[in-house]
């Protein structure tokens, strides 16, 4: 049985899981010191099919109730109108786009600014060091040059026998070992994890419901403590990694993101398309890859829009 999500609960895994200090007092790269050279130089061995996923979504521009504030995209130049104006002979197509990434829509990483306790960021830094300027301290730059290490893929739908997780599942530490077990790997230091949960699926059959109303599974807050002695450099799925809603606790309303982000200095990625991901894995028995993720260059951002990529 999970146990109940209490003030003093997260607490006790927040003083078991923290890596403030770990890499040193000026660190902000959190959980990515675990990607070691070695470790990025074996992930390429994977690479064999030569087969490529992208797994970033579709750039959300339509409104719901998933999505309250649609990304935007909109045409400056079109083919209609296409001569630039002042440059003869000039005929180009332009567009413009924006979007704010944070939320149940748009496939992003979170950076390490992204989120408080005790109005604290990763390693111990105020929370005041994100100014309306951007952020001073643990911004998504740690990525600039992009991540290339081992992604496992964990089906739960599969080790669970299920078209896709219920609205209202949180998942356990059994849950994963059990879809390790299926997978017949183990996950270690350095690796990307996602965690497949048949979002797609479920939005094929129920259409983009409302969270609030209908639930998104995530992972109970026990799994924190699961994550950090496997060694996980960045957790990612097709939901939010958190479930929603989620007041069991509420000086805890989001413990992954507060536990992972905060605590362990493990970024999270959310709103990624897996099935693609989750079909080629099952058919080629193969649940290891590749798989690089390149943010945004931007400094001071508290995240990036991301697609990224698994090769086998």
């Amino acid at each position: 049985m999970l146990a109940e999500v209490t003030p003093a609960y997260c607490q006790g895994l927040w003083e078991r899981v923290c890596n403030w200090g770990r890499w040193g007092p000026d660190d902000g790269r959190g959980a990515l010191n675990l990607i070691t050279k070695d470790k990025a130089r074996r992930a390429a061995e994977l690479v064999t099919e030569g087969v490529s996923l992208g797994l970033g979504n579709l750039w959300p521009v339509t409104p719901g109730p998933h999505n309250p504030w649609p990304a935007d995209h909109r045409m400056i130049r079109a083919g209609d109108d296409c001569h630039y104006p002042g440059v003869p002979g000039l005929a180009v197509a332009l567009d413009y786009i924006g979007v704010q990434h944070h939320g149940i829509a748009c496939s992003h990483i979170d950076a390490l600014c992204h989120v408080f306790v005790n109005e604290r960021m990763y390693n111990g830094r105020a929370a005041t060091e994100v100014r309306s300027t951007g952020a001073e301290a643990n911004d998504i730059m740690p990525f600039a040059s992009g991540v290339v290490t081992r992604g496992v893929l964990l089906d739960l739908c599969a080790a669970l026998s299920v078209n896709h997780l219920d609205g209202h599942h949180r998942i356990s530490i059994g849950d994963l070992e059990k879809a390790e077990r299926m997978a017949a790997i183990q996950v270690e230091p350095g690796d990307v994890l996602i965690v497949h949960k048949g979002r797609e699926r479920r939005v094929a059959l129920e259409g983009h419901t409302d969270p609030l109303a209908t639930g998104m599974p995530g992972l109970h807050p026990e799994c924190a403590e699961w994550l950090h002695r496997r060694g996980v450099a960045v957790l990612g799925s097709d939901y939010m990694n958190d479930p929603q809603p989620n007041w069991d606790c509420a000086d805890w309303p989001i413990p992954i993101h507060y536990l992972g982000i905060c605590g362990m200095g493990m970024a999270l990625m959310h709103n990624l398309e897996t099935q693609a991901l989750a079909n080629h894995c099952a058919a080629s028995g193969r649940y290891g890859f590749q798989i690089t993720l390149a943010a945004l260059k931007i400094p001071g951002a508290t995240g990036s829009p991301l697609n990224p990529i698994a090769l086998f």
